[in-house]
């Protein structure tokens, strides 16, 4: 288990590919940082214009956008963005541009730490635009710190900028270095979840089609129940099962590279500075 710290007032910066990714993937961790007093800044890269069903495209780029607002104010994010990328698409998107964005966001909200999809442990995930800002944000954590990649923000004010610490999370984290204990936001992670009303509705969708064609009848999914039940059901176990690693109840898990990976060098030959 590690210790969630103080923030101080200091910056974390949360990057997903979509709307509800950083309440299923980290809102019980992001809502513990929130409280400890960390400055939460989530830039979602798409406009989810096509997770819903039912709806028309323009109508579910809206819901999405209010849902996400919503969740985050439930978790005690300061700040989120949504930079408007066509959902599902990213796979066929340039990744160095994509980079771009990410490093602008570095030097213009300069964090303590990153927080996104891990790069380099991607087990099971089959979602491109994961995959992709996964690959753009690892590459832009490090591109930041040079001066010769992107000069043109020094005429917006930015300056390279290094982050301390860099947060993967992912459908499973193949190398865990931290799990965050959840228990006491559990609740707060599950209503930021059901807040993606657009998105879980579908998700309750893809789960009904798949267990027709397996031939298995799941009342609780069917039309006109109640699937915020379902949703919540799924989160706490996911939940537990990451917490059962652990010894925990509920957890959260990441695999968080400090300095680079030089976090021994850092202790034997640093000292922390003085405020």
């Amino acid at each position: 288990m590690s210790v969630v710290e103080e923030g101080e007032g200091r910056t974390l910066l949360v990057v997903t590919a979509h709307a509800d990714d950083a309440a299923l993937f980290a809102g019980g961790t992001i809502a513990r940082w929130a409280q400890a007093g960390w400055r939460l800044v989530v830039i979602r890269a798409t406009d989810d214009r096509w997770d819903s069903v039912g709806l028309s495209e323009e109508a579910t780029v809206a819901a999405n956008e209010r849902e996400f607002a919503r969740a985050m104010e439930i978790l005690g994010v300061a700040e989120h963005r949504s930079w408007g990328l066509p959902t599902d698409t990213l796979g066929d998107a340039s990744e160095v541009a994509l980079r771009e964005r990410v490093i602008r966001a570095l030097r213009e909200h300069r964090p303590y730490a990153v927080v996104s999809f891990d790069p380099f442990a991607m087990f099971g995930e089959d979602n491109q635009d994961h995959l992709k800002v996964a690959a753009a944000v690892a590459e832009a954590a490090w591109a930041a710190q040079f001066d010769k990649h992107h000069p043109e923000h020094a005429q917006d004010g930015l300056s390279p900028h290094g982050v301390f610490e860099r947060w993967w999370f992912g459908r499973r984290v193949m190398e865990v270095t931290d799990a965050i204990d959840i228990a006491p936001t559990l609740e707060r992670k599950i209503d930021a979840v059901l807040a993606h009303e657009t998105p879980m509705r579908n998700l309750v969708h893809q789960l009904r089609l798949q267990a027709r064609t397996g031939g298995y009848d799941l009342p609780a999914l069917e039309e006109g129940t109640d699937h915020a039940g379902v949703i919540a059901e799924l989160v706490r176990h996911a939940a537990a099962e990451a917490g059962r690693r652990h010894g925990l109840a509920y957890a959260e898990e990441f695999r968080v590279v400090r300095f680079g990976g030089l976090e021994g060098w850092l202790a034997e030959h640093g000292r922390p500075r003085t405020p």
